[in-house]
């Protein structure tokens, strides 16, 4: 008798169970998409090593306070409202040379690898293994980090805009999902190296590292940017009727629907990336952690944010609602904030690990099924303005969130210090979970945006909002 599963069973199996088995296309093959996703990775890294490794070391290590770290953190950011205007730009980008993509990538890479190619020398001076003060130091850091933001947004944005423009429109969404699951593996498996390879911490380590990230963001961008884009010299061509900004990005958020979707992206987006400086901090400061052992709590919110992904991929193409999905991701991030919440005071690390990987997992989400949603109402030729519209307000709020969040740290920890709490509240771990309150509260504004854009909802422009009009 034999024995085995047929040539179909395989085929329907791998469509089933990897949620990015059918991705691939004649005209895009699986190879050259992975090769264009390692743009992703690069910026996987530099966002562990920005946001994970060094706000922990600065923090701890250096002594440093969180609002300096914050804003140093922060500074990526500024670049973020221009990912819209990027975006238009490779749209209607006009060269001699024929490409549209490419010259976005190229000079992202570049800035960031000069970001890269700074920070060290500014980290020895801020550490006293340098010569001159250390306001020279922080002055070079601040510079490093905005360049390195300048280039992780430009080159995000223009490669997703690239992937896009490749992939056949029916697997579009699924193809820039497989790109954040690009972006997800990148963080993960960068916070695990990193994680182990400062085990025995030491500033000249740390050095080494980074130089090591800027070397290979610039490998990596290269191989991924190898012969991806046909250069065309008639659609890049220089034309008089150049489409304006102002007027296309008018037109996109002239319907509600654009414009309540960028609210709860924005609502989102700052809930989740509140505490993004805090985490680690709080796993040192709070539980006694080192920095290896806080570093790893970044592998496990990519962990969750992967799974996150890959399950988001496989109900969507089913059909389901990415609104209903996005407010499921943020029902799950109350959850998980409550979970870290409680981990300090009763000094359960398990607990705190479940919270870092359940943060993840709504995030991951919330951010799919918004960018799905975005996609679906990004206009024809508009790619990259639609793409560069939801990252924009993403990284905008998220980098808001981000300062504001280590601020209030600062602000409840001295007032905690100065008895001015009461003696119950002088404890470190009381700034740390006002911060997360707040997380909540914006979480739960973002499932009420979220709730007349829900399919199924009785009328998305009536007045009454009730229980049934709740995405979960």
């Amino acid at each position: 008798m034999r024995v085995g599963f047929s040539p179909d069973f395989w085929a329907k199996a791998g469509t089933r169970f990897l949620p990015f088995a059918d991705v691939a296309s004649a005209e895009l093959p699986l190879s050259r998409l992975l090769r264009l996703s390692l743009f992703q990775v690069s910026v996987g890294m530099a966002a562990v090593l920005l946001t994970g490794t060094l706000n922990r070391v600065m923090i701890v290590e250096l002594g440093m306070s969180a609002s300096i770290v914050a804003a140093f953190v922060s500074l990526p950011l500024f670049f973020a409202p221009l990912r819209a205007l990027i975006g238009f730009k490779s749209d209607h980008h006009q060269s001699a040379l024929g490409w549209k993509r490419v010259p976005y990538i190229w000079f992202g890479t570049l800035l960031q690898f000069g970001g890269f190619a700074l920070l060290p020398f500014a980290l020895l001076v801020m550490s006293g293994g340098g010569h001159g003060p250390a306001y020279v130091g922080q002055i070079g850091a601040g510079i490093s980090f905005l360049l390195v933001g300048a280039g992780m947004h430009t080159t995000q944005t223009a490669g997703l805009a690239l992937a896009t423009d490749l992939a056949a429109e029916e697997v579009r969404p699924r193809v820039v999902a497989l790109l954040y699951v690009m972006l997800l593996i990148g963080m993960m498996a960068s916070a695990l190296i990193i994680g182990r390879l400062l085990v025995d911490f030491s500033p000249t380590r740390l050095v080494q590292i980074v130089q090591g990230v800027g070397a290979l963001t610039l490998v990596l961008n290269i191989v991924a940017l190898w012969k991806q884009e046909a250069r065309n010299r008639s659609a890049t061509a220089v034309r008089q009727d150049r489409p304006d900004f102002r007027l296309s990005w008018r037109s996109f958020v002239a319907r509600a629907t654009t414009r309540r979707m960028l609210v709860a992206v924005g609502l989102g987006a700052a809930a989740f990336s509140m505490q993004d400086v805090l985490l680690e901090p709080y796993g040192g400061q709070v539980l006694g952690l080192s920095v290896g052992a806080t570093t790893l709590l970044t592998a496990l919110w990519a962990m969750g944010m992967l799974t996150g992904f890959g399950y988001a991929a496989r109900v969507l193409g089913r059909g389901a609602d990415p609104y209903r999905l996005a407010g499921f991701g943020a029902a799950m991030g109350i959850a998980a904030f409550l979970c870290v919440l409680f981990a300090g005071p009763l000094h359960l690390v398990g607990l705190l690990a479940v919270g870092a990987a359940a943060i993840g997992l709504g995030g991951g989400l919330f951010s799919v099924g918004t960018l799905t949603a975005a996609m679906n109402i990004s206009d024809e030729g508009h790619t990259g303005l639609a793409l560069g519209a939801w990252g924009a307000v993403q990284a905008s709020c998220g980098g808001a969130a981000i300062a504001v969040g280590a601020l209030v740290r600062d602000v409840v920890a001295s007032a905690g210090v100065e008895r001015a709490l009461g003696p119950e509240l002088a404890g470190p771990s009381t700034s740390y979970a006002f911060v997360y309150g707040v997380e909540i509260i914006l979480l739960l504004a973002t499932i009420i945006v979220l709730g007349p854009l829900v399919r199924g909802a009785q009328n998305a422009s009536s007045a009454r909002f009730g229980l049934s009009e709740f995405p979960i």
